[in-house]
């Protein structure tokens, strides 16, 4: 039986108001825009309009039919000019598209207005959006975000490593470039907390990536795993089935008519996230998962949120010659380590 078969009422309600009050910091009197697409769980749109309306926001929910082809800035000829023009009028945007609007004209328009704070929700369902916003400390989530981020800033420069027992083995320069997971108090872009983004000096990446699954014009599971080729840049990408044209044409398509980098590595701690196959936003967040960028970043020309990732489970993390995660679980350093043994699933 899907969500959208269950009355989730009471918890997609709490989960909608979380997301709106205590992520989004939406205030009364303030405009919400909520972008959705045909593909979108009816019932998270509308959980999170009754959320909005009910701190005193002006609320609307624009559907997208049918949904965009491509995200980031492909999007943009398929993008309807009343979806541009309110995107450049509310202070609140959530987009629950997938493909989303992140890194489209209109994204970029609407991060100028010093207005809008976004947030790129994606293709996260209603059991899912439970999941990452009632089954588990808001604090919490966001402390061991802001510890991992400061370890991450303060190693610039080091080796790192990652590996998986499918097989991946890459090595890379952590690069000085941060991505912060943070509430959206002030214009911006954000991202639903329950990972870190790592970011590799591009051309510093060597070595074997092996994914289990991957968004490139769409989510899905691999029946048979991507193998990546790095040396720099991708060199070459073999494995899985017949979803192995599609990664081609993205990759060529995003990093204008190469494989490009790759952009980021991420590593996910939510303790409530789960791996259904179903969303991209909830599984890269599931304990041990990394997402891995595959393109061109957003500050090269022709970069952008354009770019397809691909997700792997059960990483191994280091820094240097010290461990901070062993297959899956965050070990290291001790307040990172000490952060995450209190972060533990809620109930009721």
């Amino acid at each position: 039986m899907t969500s959208n078969q269950r009355n989730l009422g009471p918890d997609l309600n709490r989960a909608a108001l979380l997301l709106v009050r205590d992520m989004m910091s939406v205030k009364a009197e303030e405009h919400v825009l909520v972008t959705s697409d045909t593909n979108t769980e009816t019932g998270v749109a509308d959980a999170i309009v009754n959320g909005s309306y009910s701190l005193g926001a002006k609320a609307v929910n624009a559907i997208l039919s049918p949904p965009l082809p491509f995200q980031g800035g492909l999007a943009d000829p398929y993008i309807p000019d009343p979806i541009v023009a309110a995107a450049q009028n509310c202070d609140a945007w959530i987009d629950l598209c997938m493909p989303y609007m992140a890194g489209s004209a209109a994204y970029d328009n609407a991060m100028e207005n010093e207005r809008t704070r976004y947030l790129l929700a994606g293709d996260i369902g209603a059991e899912g959006m439970i999941r990452i916003f009632c089954k588990a400390d808001l604090e919490q989530i966001y402390k061991v975000s802001d510890i991992f981020n400061k370890l991450l800033s303060d190693s610039a420069g080091q080796q790192c490593r990652v590996t998986t027992p499918l097989g991946t083995d890459v090595e890379f320069k952590l690069s000085d470039i941060g991505l912060d997971i943070q509430r959206a108090t002030k214009p911006g872009g954000y991202f639903i907390p329950g990972a870190v983004a790592i970011i590799p000096e591009l051309e510093s990446v060597k070595g074997t990536v092996i994914c289990e699954s991957v968004f490139h014009e769409y989510y899905t599971p691999l029946q048979e795993p991507y193998r990546f080729e790095v040396e720099g840049k991708i060199r070459s990408v073999t494995g899985g089935g017949t979803e192995l044209k599609v990664i081609d044409r993205s990759l060529r398509r995003a990093g204008n008519g190469e494989y490009g980098n790759i952009i980021h590595f991420t590593c996910g701690y939510h303790p409530a996230a789960r791996v259904t196959g179903n969303s991209f936003i909830e599984d890269q967040r599931a304990i041990g998962c990394n997402a891995v960028g595959l393109g061109l970043p957003f500050w090269e020309e022709g970069g952008g949120e354009n770019h397809p990732d691909c997700v792997m489970k059960e990483q191994s993390f280091w820094i240097g010659s010290e461990q901070i995660v062993k297959d899956g679980s965050i070990i290291a350093p001790s307040n990172l380590a000490a952060a995450v043994a209190e972060l533990t699933p809620t109930y009721g």
